[in-house]
């Protein structure tokens, strides 16, 4: 069993109350077609549960396979900086087979970001830092392919299916 081995913290991206009950991490990729298609489920386990759980997304973008991948990240760090991550962060997974560095200035705009700031950070590799520390810590507790979830800190090796993590879910 692998253990989550980076504690949640200030600089990770949460979605509900970090004192909430349940705790789902995910080590994902904006271009990899398992996340997008784990990402329905989860905004659904996220309506479920409301309160109840927080979601924390780590990056971990496969560029050798993917090669969108990398400036997607970057792109959803730079909406962070303005403080729009989570609406990058869906309109990524809902735009998945739009991931060109065009298309990532056309959601920026959608967004109603800066694009000046947008384009500055992520054409100067701002970002590219904290996306690798999100990397290692994903290969320091085992991650080697996406998307890998961590419930309440102990990796989840489940089917990726609505019914079995709502049951894993469900007894905690």
């Amino acid at each position: 069993m692998s253990i989550l081995t980076a504690p949640i913290s200030s600089r990770d991206h949460l979605w509900g109350p970090p004192t909430a009950r349940l705790t789902l991490v995910q080590y994902g990729g904006y271009q990899c077609p398992n996340c997008g298609s784990a990402y329905p489920l989860l905004m659904n386990l996220l309506e479920r549960l409301g309160d109840q759980m927080c979601f924390v997304f780590r990056h971990f973008p496969r560029s050798d396979v993917y090669p969108h991948a990398q400036h997607a990240a970057e792109a959803a760090e730079a909406a962070a900086s303005q403080g729009n991550f989570w609406l990058m962060h869906h309109h990524l997974y809902t735009h998945q087979q739009a991931l060109g560095s065009g298309y990532l200035v056309e959601y920026a705009v959608d967004l109603e970001l800066d694009v000046r700031q947008f384009l500055r950070e992520v054409t100067g590799d701002r970002f590219v830092s904290r996306i690798q520390a999100d990397i290692v810590s994903g290969r320091a507790s085992g991650v080697v392919d996406t998307p890998t979830f961590f419930i309440n800190g102990y990796r989840y090796h489940g089917d990726r299916t609505q019914t079995a993590i709502w049951d894993v879910l469900s007894t905690i």
